[in-house]
């Protein structure tokens, strides 16, 4: 087993609390900023303005609709609890995912030198990887564990302050999934630059992840939302539903062309 005794505060400056999971989920946005500045060296579509006025749409938007869907999946919970619908203690990756692709799809629509495709594959690989990052604080937090598992490599949380179970042994997905992504960065660096058109490498990451949380899910703790399945599962889903259409429809496209 694999014991995790590690408090959720990371320090304190004056009344001011710092937590492991905010540290990293702040990291994986400086990440991603810099994964966006760093690959577009050479492009001469992409200024570096134009990805810092994408992260000033995006992060917002993306910690709006992040928000809203974690609400949304524990209702009950904010219903009986209003005052803590406002907050930042839960958020739900793909509202990140979503919430910052639509808010830069509108800056895009409005600014018509700026192509969403063309930023939304500088941007994949990066998600990912900022994704990864975001999930050690989850392992750190206690959040987004899994299912009680007698596996030698479970984790076992122990600090009094942590989100998981205390001195249970479960799945530990955060872990899976950090590999997962890891995996999944690497891919999409492979296929950088060789799909066409613009748009299809964001394509290829919303179909290999959805493909993911659809599974991991089955082993991930959480409350059914519909149809006995979590909801980012029913995300998961109707991305499906939407992106492999589409890829194979642009795809096929940028083969007639050739």
């Amino acid at each position: 087993m694999i014991y995790i005794d590690v408090d959720m505060v990371a320090f304190t400056i004056g009344p001011i609390t710092i937590g492991w999971y905010g540290i990293m989920v702040t990291l994986a946005i400086v990440t991603l900023i810099a994964w966006a500045l760093f690959s577009i060296r050479k492009d001469k579509l992409v200024t570096p303005d134009m990805v810092i006025n994408a992260a000033i749409v995006g992060i917002p938007s993306g910690i709006i609709f992040s928000r809203f869907l974690h609400v949304l999946d524990f209702w009950d919970y904010y219903m009986a609890n209003p005052g803590k619908i406002i907050g930042g203690e839960g958020l739900s990756i793909w509202g990140a995912v979503l919430g910052a692709a639509i808010g830069i799809w509108i800056f895009s629509v409005i600014n018509k030198k700026f192509s969403f495709g063309h930023m939304a594959d500088i941007l994949a690989p990066g998600i990912i990887l900022a994704q990864a990052i975001g999930r050690v604080g989850c392992t750190l937090n206690g959040c987004c564990y899994g299912k009680t598992t007698d596996l030698p490599w479970a984790i076992v949380y122990t600090n009094p302050s942590t989100h998981g179970p205390i001195g249970i042994p479960v799945h530990p997905t955060q872990i899976y999934e950090i590999i997962f992504n890891l995996i999944v960065f690497g891919i999409l660096l492979l296929l950088r630059k060789r799909l066409k058109p613009d748009g299809s490498l964001f394509l290829v990451y919303l179909i290999l992840y959805s493909i993911w949380r659809l599974g991991i899910d089955f082993i991930r703790d959480g409350t059914p939302f519909l149809f006995g399945l979590h909801e980012a599962q029913i995300v998961s889903i109707a991305v499906l539903i939407i992106a492999v259409p589409l890829l194979v429809w642009e795809v096929r496209k940028s083969w007639r062309k050739v």
